[in-house]
């Protein structure tokens, strides 16, 4: 038998449960179906590293308290996605555990991140077959994992990186991090709580909290470009301030591009810092000659012990999670269609993707794309149209520029470049990067400006 929905949201992460939820909410007679690929919830916080497990609880429960968790088929992972302009549907392919099914959604909002969460980014590292103990890659972490007295190398010096070190440190792991260039690294408060708190009613402070985090945020990511060398100099101020004596500061905290032209990696409460005082984690800054038996020899000719490597160098990025997406029998090539409004594809109709940013937090953007969506729907409902494809005319398709659809100049999105939508230099083909922005659009933006309803 086939299903049969009006929303389908492909993946129970944190923007699919969000989704749902703002669904919901807004629209209580559209019936929906979240498909997950795995037999949980959570999508990259269900990983058994650093605070997921904090994250994932809240989750649980914020799933469980909405009703949002019964809607959830768990080990149904989408293959194909095919849309059928006569019938208006779109058939979704799924693999479950036992067989194969059919089910028809009239629309489909992908929540399955950039990630490809099946194949990592391979890691250029000179024999590493060679080494007789354990190889990592962040994304599988083994859950069975013992750290107590092993020797780690931790390759990489990005966010995955600054967040694994300290919580292998805090299980008696010792740590060596090795990285080829440094990244800046800002410590920030996880839990403060100001005098306020104990004024003002919880959910008011709360929210108050959350804008000040917006807030502050913003206009230090805007103050980074227009002001590098005053960006460097309160980031290595910072740093200075937090490193024990024992280790220097030249080379190892001294990167090689400006504030913001790569990812800023956050540390809470400065626990990066603190495992380097631990006297369990230790920091190079070198390239590698080679992986011997034993661990891993440096240019410089120094060798370090490993007991396991962790290849913290990127993820492999994708997205719709490798979903073959046809048209009315002809496939739909996703790198090479823009996105109107960072959400909706070129000529791909009634389909949404769920993508973050990269100089904020990845929720906000799920969220003010979840309020679109509900009202794209209201607004198809009104208009009593069947279907909403983003267009673009010829006369703007030639003058278009590409634009990168993620602004940032790390190696793991250089190689992921052709994989990749477009994004553009004008109009509703531009890339997103503010809140505030999106949500006023998510409420108030022009529907017709590259927009077709079809009836």
């Amino acid at each position: 038998m086939t299903e049969r929905f009006d929303v389908v949201i492909v993946g129970a992460d944190i923007s699919g449960i969000n989704a749902a939820y703002r669904l919901q909410a807004a629209l209580p007679d559209l019936s929906y179906t979240i498909l997950e690929a795995r037999d949980s919830l959570g999508g990259t916080w269900d990983f058994p590293i650093a605070e997921g497990v904090a994250i994932l609880h809240y989750l649980r429960s914020a799933a469980a308290y909405s009703g949002v968790d019964k809607r959830i088929q768990f080990v149904h992972r989408l293959v194909a996605a095919e849309w059928s302009s006569a019938q208006h549907l779109c058939r979704l392919n799924v693999d479950t555990a036992a067989v194969s099914k059919q089910i028809t959604a009239c629309f489909v909002l992908f929540c399955t991140g950039y990630y490809n969460y099946h194949t990592p980014l391979q890691a250029d590292i000179p024999h590493l077959d060679q080494l007789s103990g354990q190889v990592i890659h962040p994304q599988f972490w083994p859950a069975d994992l013992k750290y107590e007295g092993k020797s780690f190398v931790v390759i990489g010096s990005g966010a995955t990186a600054i967040t694994l070190v300290p919580k292998l440190a805090e299980h008696d792991a010792n740590v060596a991090v090795l990285q080829r260039s440094p990244s800046y690294i800002l410590s920030v408060p996880n839990n403060s709580r100001s005098w306020l708190s104990y004024i003002l009613p919880t959910r008011q402070y709360r929210k108050m909290q959350r804008f000040y985090f917006m807030l502050t945020s913003r206009l230090f990511f805007l103050f980074c470009p227009s002001m590098p060398g005053s960006a460097r100099w309160l980031l290595r101020q910072q740093v200075h301030s937090l490193l024990p004596r024992n280790v220097p500061f030249d080379p190892h905290f001294v990167p090689r591009y400006n504030p913001w032209e790569q990812r800023l990696c956050l540390c809470p409460d400065g626990d990066f810092f603190k495992s380097l005082h631990s006297g369990r984690v230790q920091i190079k800054t070198d390239t590698i000659r080679t992986v011997t038996p034993a661990g891993i020899e440096l240019s410089s000719g120094e060798h370090i012990k490993a007991d396991a490597i962790v290849t913290a160098t990127g993820l492999r990025l994708q997205v719709a999670g490798g979903v073959h997406l046809t048209i009315d029998g002809l496939p739909h090539n996703l790198p090479s269609k823009y996105l109107w409004q960072g959400m909706l594809q070129q000529d791909l109709p009634n389909a949404a993707f769920m993508l973050g940013y990269t100089n904020a937090s990845w929720t906000l953007s799920a969220d003010a794309t979840a309020h679109f969506i509900c009202r794209l729907l209201r607004e198809m409902d009104r208009r009593d149209a069947k279907a909403v494809v983003p267009r673009l005319e010829a006369s703007n398709a030639q003058r278009m520029e590409q634009r990168p659809l993620l602004n940032l100049n790390s190696t793991y999105v250089k190689e992921a470049a052709g994989d990749l939508p477009l994004a553009g230099d004008r109009g509703p083909w531009q890339p997103r990067d503010h809140y505030w922005k999106d949500l006023g659009f998510a409420r108030n933006g022009d529907l017709d400006d590259g927009l077709e309803f079809l009836p």
